[in-house]
């Protein structure tokens, strides 16, 4: 397994919504492996495909219950709404409010090409959906209500929200 480069802010693969997996071969589920070790090597959530440079539908996420590993995701059901603290691996230092669904299912495939379904709520449910927004080329910062920067930074750095310059930190 390798550790990827992880595509920061202003890569345009970032922006590109991705291509479907059309067939799942050794190619593929190494890059899942390697994804997923980038991923704990980074200290993230969730990474997609496209923020290794790799423009297909499929992602790892772990919200500290296990790795999920699912290609070719779609929403099948999303209620309720709560908004949280979002961060990206491809934007570091820079957090927002996003609003998302409180409870989503997810469909898609296994490593096997085995159809798989994930029903979620908290920190999972808000990192599924996060990741899939990779795929579609939507980075968390343009949901957000707001954005901050991490105070560990030591920067003090206006942020442009909407429009508005707002300085949080």
């Amino acid at each position: 397994m390798a550790i990827l480069e992880i595509r920061k802010v202003g890569d345009k693969v970032l922006k590109e919504k991705a291509e479907p997996v059309v067939k799942i071969d050794r190619k593929i589920i190494r890059l899942l492996e390697d994804m997923a070790e980038t991923m704990y090597h980074a200290d993230g959530a969730g990474l997609a495909a496209p923020q290794v440079g790799i423009p297909l539908r499929m992602f790892v996420a772990d919200a500290g219950d296990g790795l999920r590993e699912i290609i070719n995701p779609v929403i099948v059901e999303q209620t309720g709404l709560e908004i949280g603290s979002e961060g990206c691996l491809s934007i570091p230092g820079v957090y927002g409010d996003v609003e998302r669904a409180a409870f989503v299912t997810v469909e898609g495939l296994d490593r096997k090409g085995k159809k798989i379904t994930v029903s979620a709520t908290g920190l999972l449910a808000r990192a599924l959906q996060h990741e899939i927004d990779h795929l579609d080329g939507i980075l968390f910062i343009e949901r957000a209500k707001t954005l901050y920067m991490d105070k560990k930074t030591g920067n003090r750095e206006r942020i442009k929200n909407h429009g508005k310059n707002r300085e949080e930190v």
